[in-house]
């Protein structure tokens, strides 16, 4: 985890902070694990533009990624740590003694030459694969399953954990990096560690056109609209424009926006804003 700071000979230069991938061991990728992503400039099957600020940007190839890890009790060396463009975390390189090969999310602290390995009843170490039922309270966790077999959805962004903090009948109680308590199927696969790459947050662009190479186009202020074209848009001078919302007129800040009725919300024990929501 290293930041690289810029000498200031350009405007663009000047507070630009980026990352030095350190921990990056080739630039080369695993032909055999790439697939093509088509560009769509926020435009759908009809060729109308469903999504707006969004075009150009730099060409990307998308790695797959074992989110399952459903190799068990087979052994995998690490053979690369790698940049990954479509996330924010690092991937890592798995060299399976069958000779398979496979990309999972790189935790941190992972080195290439260690071994790590998924099943059942594997240590649970850095990097390693299991049930939550066999992981020892307090452990640091991500990639990890709603529903056994489904594969990781939850933290897996560059620098999140979450915290094994009890165990119940079936559900095991996590402590999610917003700070929300959750229950999740005790059954659930999750790999231990800490997601790499854990300064991404403390990167700054610099300049506009670090976002036009990820394909981000200039955003217009509601504010700056006619009344035409946007609620908050119109009024004497600069008008603050009222609540903040959306084009459409919903509320942007304050608003719920989860379901009352919502299936899993009898899994959330606490809110990440404290609150512990009524059974």
């Amino acid at each position: 985890m290293a930041l690289k700071k810029y000498k200031p000979v350009t405007a663009g230069t000047r507070w630009r902070i980026g990352n030095a991938y350190a921990e990056i061991t080739t630039d080369t990728p695993e032909k055999s694990l790439l697939e093509s992503v088509k560009s769509t400039g926020g435009r759908n099957a009809q060729g109308r533009r469903a999504m707006r600020y969004i075009g150009g940007g730099n060409k990307k190839k998308y790695r797959v990624i074992d989110f399952k890890r459903s190799k068990k009790d087979v052994p995998a060396k690490v053979a690369s740590i790698e940049y990954d463009p479509n996330r924010t975390a690092f991937i890592a390189l798995l060299n399976y003694v069958d000779g398979e090969k496979r990309y999972i999310l790189a935790p941190n602290g992972l080195q290439v030459g260690a071994t790590v390995v998924a099943g059942d009843a594997v240590a649970p170490e850095l990097g390693n694969a299991l049930q939550m039922k066999n992981m020892p309270l307090g452990t640091m966790i991500h990639n990890i399953e709603m529903q056994p077999g489904q594969g990781g959805k939850l933290v897996r962004s560059a620098g999140t954990s979450a915290q094994l903090t009890n165990k119940e009948e079936k559900y095991a109680v996590l402590k999610m990096p917003s700070g929300e308590l959750r229950k999740v199927l005790i059954n659930c696969y999750a790999t231990v560690g800490v997601v790499s790459n854990s300064d991404h947050s403390l990167e700054t662009a610099g300049k506009a056109g670090v976002n036009r190479w990820k394909g981000i186009r200039p955003r217009n202020r509601g504010v700056a609209m006619n009344p035409v074209d946007h609620p908050m848009g119109g009024g004497e001078g600069r008008s603050s424009g009222g609540h903040p919302r959306s084009r459409t007129g919903k509320y942007a800040k304050g608003e719920k926006t989860r379901s009352k009725h919502k299936g899993s919300n009898k899994l959330i024990i606490q809110r990440k804003d404290g609150k512990k929501l009524a059974k």
